[in-house]
């Protein structure tokens, strides 16, 4: 009996319950149910508030704990799988490890049970996108590719059809990382800045989420980090295999750089290899030569160039981070919902060449806007604000040193419909609209996803 076989049994003899029923889970509940493991879910909502979900795995035998009172009596579970969305350190949970209470997640079981080469992407901004093109230059170079995490596929469900000589290449977030006990085979950390310290609390917590990627990694392991970001360049003293540097300000001892002619290349033992060029990137933004670079490096000696050169220039990136959605009247709009953070923003912003029209707010994650503020300033002729965060960042904007109210106009909004509208009814022949909100979208949407694709109706339906 192999591994994944051995695994399913034990769980056959245990009492399993799934704290949600989210993208992580509702496919992992019905192969558990296949497999004749009894399921109880967990759940703050009502049966009514996800009707068709509860009416099919009840269909196949789930059992439901539902309400106010979802997590009360875990010690009733051997083992409890939790979503991301679920904090690692919440005192129920805390409670029933204490308890002797097996606290678990997609992740991490997959993470033990995966028999092909592991590569995991993390960061505060650009995972993923560097993730997408992971598996997208993978693929290319004719390897079997499993994208999955944080990126909206589980791939526990999966576990029994990948191969040994297939990828699975993850993305994962400080939450699935804050419990990982094991790292990936190669580990990309894209940067580290201040997000999620509403649930964090403090930023050596988010950190410490993040050098998790790395933590558990072996000598024959490649570890790629930020060379221009403090906070990734900072856990070199960690790296327990090989160290590889993305970086478009230096050359590296060993790793991507960015030639001053243009050219993405890689170095080591002092061989410098040209890869590709930077205009031949199609998707837009220094950003996105950054993610490249991160990439180039991390794939090394595992692709091609050729397959490189061919993503680079047919990759139209990663849908609702600076995804264009259609030009009217001469106005072009895009939509970055991804960039819930400042410095998304401010990737998004150094994206274009002129002052552009903003849409932004939503969500209190309790991290600061002045970072943005003076680019803002610098790159924005029209802010249109909504959410419970829309003072927090006016006030950023107009304490910039460079702020100045006849470059910069800004108007507040209550919602979705009213900023597509006001950007609409404001913007000239030859504008750029963004949707950027350098904010979580939980106020008003169950994620950013959801905001993006509301933003793109609103705009689609928009008439000369």
């Amino acid at each position: 009996m192999d591994r994944i076989q051995a695994f399913f049994e034990e769980m056959r003899q245990k009492k399993v319950a799934f704290i949600g029923t989210g993208v992580s889970h509702t496919q992992l509940i019905s192969l558990f149910r296949d497999k004749g493991i009894g399921v109880t879910v967990l759940d703050k909502r009502s049966a009514e508030q996800f009707q068709d979900v509860y009416d099919m795995l009840s269909g196949i035998g789930v059992m439901f704990r539902l309400g106010e009172h979802y997590l009360d009596s875990l010690t009733d579970f051997d083992v409890i799988f939790r979503t991301p969305g679920m904090y690692f350190h919440h005192p129920a949970l805390m409670q029933a490890r204490k308890d002797g209470v097996v606290v678990t997640s997609e992740m991490e079981v997959f993470f033990d049970l995966c028999p092909c080469k592991i590569y995991g992407v993390t960061g505060s901004d650009g995972k993923s996108t560097s993730t997408t093109l992971i598996a997208e230059i993978l693929a290319a170079s004719g390897r079997t590719v499993h994208k999955g995490g944080n990126i909206g596929r589980a791939l526990l469900p999966m576990i029994e059809s990948i191969r040994e000589e297939d990828a699975a290449v993850v993305e994962l977030s400080s939450f699935q990382l804050i419990s990982m006990r094991k790292s990936p085979d190669t580990a990309l950390i894209t940067n580290i800045t201040p997000n999620h310290l509403d649930v964090h609390g403090t930023m050596e917590e988010y950190i410490q989420c993040k050098t998790n990627l790395i933590a558990h990694q072996n000598a024959f392991s490649r570890t790629v980090l930020n060379l221009d970001n403090d906070g990734t360049k900072e856990l070199a003293s960690l790296v327990r295999g090989k160290l590889c540097w993305f970086t478009r300000r230096e050359v590296p001892e060993r790793g991507a750089f960015l030639r001053e002619d243009g050219m993405l290349c890689y170095t080591e033992n002092g061989n410098v290899t040209p890869v590709v060029h930077m205009d031949d990137i199609r998707i837009p933004g220094m950003h996105n030569v950054e993610n490249f670079l991160g990439v180039i490096a991390a794939l090394w000696g595992d692709a091609d160039i050729p397959s490189i050169v061919k993503v680079a220039k047919e990759f139209g990136g990663v849908e609702h981070r600076i995804e264009f959605v259609r030009e009217l009247n001469g106005v072009k709009w895009y939509n970055d919902s991804i960039a819930t953070s400042p410095t998304r923003v401010l990737a998004g912003l150094r994206s274009f060449s002129q002052r552009i029209i903003v849409l932004a707010g939503g969500y209190d994650k309790k991290i600061p806007f002045e970072p943005m503020a003076e680019t803002v300033c610098e790159r924005v002729k029209l802010l249109i604000l909504m959410g419970v965060t829309a003072e927090k960042i006016e006030k950023a904007v107009r304490g910039a040193s460079n702020y100045d109210p006849e470059k910069i106009r800004i108007l507040h909004v209550s919602s979705m419909e009213e900023a597509v509208q006001t950007a609409f009814r404001e913007a000239q022949k030859g504008d750029i609209v963004t949707l950027s909100p350098a904010c979580a979208s939980f106020d008003l949407y169950p994620n950013f996803e959801a905001r993006g694709q509301h933003f793109k109706r609103l705009v689609g339906e928009l008439t000369p």
